[in-house]
């Protein structure tokens, strides 16, 4: 009977069902592991975000005979100047305009409301409306919800701040480190294969490495223009809040396809509590700017580059945001990335060894 495939799967689902039973029973035993990973994704996430980001720079500082060392040093010294430049020069108009907008919070709601009366004082608009003259006070009531809900959520304000004070004492000393010894990670990772599979384990990681720097400095450049070209354009069509709403859209556009709608949400809710022309033309100048990106700056897209399905995209960062909130939303696709990789390879492996060594002819019985 052990002989046959058939039971052979069940025992080996039995164990593994049997394995995770009795790891739930002991799970306390990682509570302390699992508390310290929590504590280190969001630097860990962010030095190797910067990593990918800065080891091209590094790399051209050394061929210019520069050492690594002091190559790494000259790229935070210009990270600092970069730094007081921002706080000079962006940071007081960005600040302004946060506070004017945590200022006007409270005539939010009052805003939208009146701008839905005038619009169904008008004859078009008011056949539209016809039978739903509770639409304004819903859609307000809602946003009212949205706005007590970000008021109570600074009761964590402590939380945040500690977690801040932990990635900025810790970001630099990781990112430092990893410039630093990065090239030396593959041959400990290759220490861990067996010798039979050491081959294709680099050529899994260079495909993983060359997926991920190619992913993150491709988005990173494409969001940092396209948050110029929507600034350009909210500075000319004249809306409120320019600056602040388009540093903003910048980090919501690293989400796959949700990203771009949530982005959009605020600066229409603005445009429309100034006019609803205002409102349109925001729309209009988002359109153009997501355009721009997509068909000209990257006519390899994050579908079409990864080769993954936009449906796919779109349920993986479901997925990522239910079990991890904003962070696995940020993570879902590189994850899947890496795991596609890693999966396709040790699939080609089972199948390459599978023809090399055919099974034996059976034995007949005496």
């Amino acid at each position: 009977m052990l002989q046959h495939r058939y039971f052979r799967t069940c025992l080996g689902i039995i164990a593994f069902l049997l394995i995770l039973y009795l790891g739930s029973k002991v799970m306390f035993l990682f509570r302390p592991l699992g508390a310290i990973i929590n504590l280190l994704l969001v630097p860990m996430m962010l030095s190797g975000f910067m990593y990918y980001l800065l080891r091209p720079l590094v790399s051209f500082l050394e061929k210019k005979s520069l050492n690594r060392m002091f190559s790494i040093l000259l790229i935070y010294l210009v990270f600092a100047g970069l730094f007081v430049l921002f706080w000079i020069l962006v940071w007081p108009t960005l600040q302004e305009q946060i506070q004017n907008f945590i200022d006007s919070t409270p005539y939010l709601v009052q805003g939208i409301q009146e701008q839905f009366n005038q619009l169904r004082s008008k004859p078009l608009f008011s056949r539209i409306f016809q039978g739903e003259s509770d639409i304004s006070a819903r859609f307000s009531g809602y946003l009212n919800d949205a706005i007590s809900w970000v008021t109570d959520s600074m009761s964590n304000f402590i939380s945040i701040v500690s977690s801040i004070v932990i990635v900025i004492a810790t970001l630099p000393i990781l990112l430092y480190y990893m410039l630093k010894d990065g090239h030396k990670l593959t041959p400990i990772l290759m220490g861990l294969v067996p010798k039979k599979y050491r081959k294709e384990g680099q050529e899994i990681l260079k495909e993983i490495d060359s997926a991920l720097s190619s992913f993150i400095v491709t988005r990173v450049l494409l969001n940092v223009v396209l948050g110029v070209m929507l600034y350009i354009g909210f500075l000319i069509i004249g809306i409120p809040y320019a600056l602040m709403l388009a540093v903003i859209s910048v980090p919501l556009n690293f989400i796959p396809y949700v990203g771009s709608l949530l982005a959009a949400i605020p600066v229409l809710i603005v445009g429309f509590i100034e006019s609803p022309s205002m409102a349109l033309w925001a729309l209009v100048i988002i359109i153009i700017a997501q355009q721009i990106q997509d068909n000209l700056l990257s006519p390899i897209i994050y579908g079409k580059s990864l080769d993954v399905h936009p449906l796919t995209t779109v349920v993986l960062v479901l997925i990522g945001g239910d079990f991890y909130g904003i962070i696995g939303v940020l993570i879902a696709l590189p994850v899947y990335m890496i795991a596609k990789i890693i999966f396709l390879h040790i699939y080609e492996i089972i199948v390459a060894e599978r023809v090399e060594d055919p099974p034996p002819d059976p034995v007949e019985p005496l």
